[in-house]
């Protein structure tokens, strides 16, 4: 007999959280960098006169109370990416104005903000990739879930893809949830497979690409000597400044201390890991890895308050190596897992 639930009891987790908190995140990330651009290229307007200013973080709170309305009344998961791109879209109208509230002066071009705002998407980011692919659902989250996507095909109808991935989801809960949920998609409308958008393509075009970067020898090499060498660039930058007197005219010294500290740090890790390519390249390119993240966690957090978002494109960098030097890492991990099992 099956046990009895408890009123207390969790709520069943949604398989499809990740992909929920991603369009979050890309939403969010793409309106801040949207909305800073417009309001530097056209002088930063302000909405509003007689002693009145609309600032955009109102606009963002409509924008969340949308997402979240949309979400709590329409049912699927088409309902739920529009309600985590509209939320994602006015959190980043919120979180762009942030510097108005964590000061006296209500200074928006406070220069921590850019950090601040880098730390709110990094935390998110971190707790998508925790969730990604490292939640093991119980049988009864697994029968939840295939009923949610159940119910969602029933305006729309659901694929022959889609219905394979139902009947997947409750494999092993049982011969009568197994059969209870087919009698369900027996009655569910059947939808044939859209044909590809023209954007798929090129989304296909660039996955292949990127592919490719991440696994020819001579990228990983060049990558290996800037993750190398990188990080003494930073370093020796700093003392030149300091010798020549720019530092003196640096507001941000807190900053600039987290800067260097994060490119010492990185730096060590990075010659431990040259050191170990000719006996260990797998603990060599973990190394680089552990090295790309401190940068990212901690010396970009840094970055972005000396360098406000002009930092943007040094970390859209370090995110290009990071996947190289992990695309390398598991391939010699595969390889090793090979070799012992032959």
């Amino acid at each position: 007999m099956p046990a009895r639930p408890s009123r207390w009891s969790r709520p069943p987790r949604a398989l499809e959280a990740p992909s929920y908190l991603q369009a979050f995140v890309l939403a969010g990330v793409v309106t801040v960098l949207v909305t800073r651009a417009y309001l530097q290229a056209t002088g930063f307007p302000q909405l509003g006169g007689g002693g009145l200013h609309i600032a955009h973080v109102l606009w963002g709170g409509l924008l969340m109370t949308a997402g979240l309305a949309v979400g709590l009344i329409f049912l699927g998961s088409v309902a739920r990416i529009l309600g985590a791109i509209l939320g994602g879209m006015g959190f980043g109208l919120f979180i762009d104005e942030v510097g108005k509230f964590v000061t006296a002066g209500t200074d928006y071009f406070y220069a921590p903000a850019a950090s601040i705002i880098y730390v709110a998407f990094a935390l998110l980011v971190l707790l998508t990739q925790a969730l990604r692919g490292r939640t093991r659902l119980s049988g009864p989250e697994r029968t939840a879930n295939a009923l949610y996507t159940v119910v969602g095909g029933l305006t729309t109808g659901l694929t022959a893809r889609r219905r394979a991935a139902v009947l997947r989801m409750v494999q092993g809960c049982g011969p009568e949830v197994e059969g209870a949920v087919t009698r369900l998609l027996d009655v569910v409308p059947r939808r044939e497979t859209p044909a590809p958008r023209f954007w798929h393509r090129w989304v296909a075009l660039a996955r292949r690409a990127l592919v490719w970067m991440t696994t020819h020898r001579w990228v990983v090499s060049i990558v290996v000597l800037y993750v190398v060498g990188e990080p003494f660039v930073v370093v020796l930058r700093v003392l030149l400044d300091a010798i020549t007197g720019h530092l003196p005219d640096q507001d941000e010294w807190g900053a600039l201390l987290g800067v260097s500290a994060s490119a010492l740090i990185t730096a060590v890790l990075s010659i431990r890991g040259a050191l170990l390519l000719p006996s260990d390249q797998t603990r060599a390119f973990r190394q680089f890895k552990l090295a790309l993240l401190v940068d990212l966690l901690f010396g970009q957090i840094f970055s972005f308050t000396v360098n406000q978002f002009g930092a943007v494109f040094a970390l859209g960098v370090d995110l290009f190596l990071l996947a190289v030097v992990t695309a390398e890492y598991r391939r010699l991990q595969r390889e090793a897992g090979e070799g012992s099992t032959s």
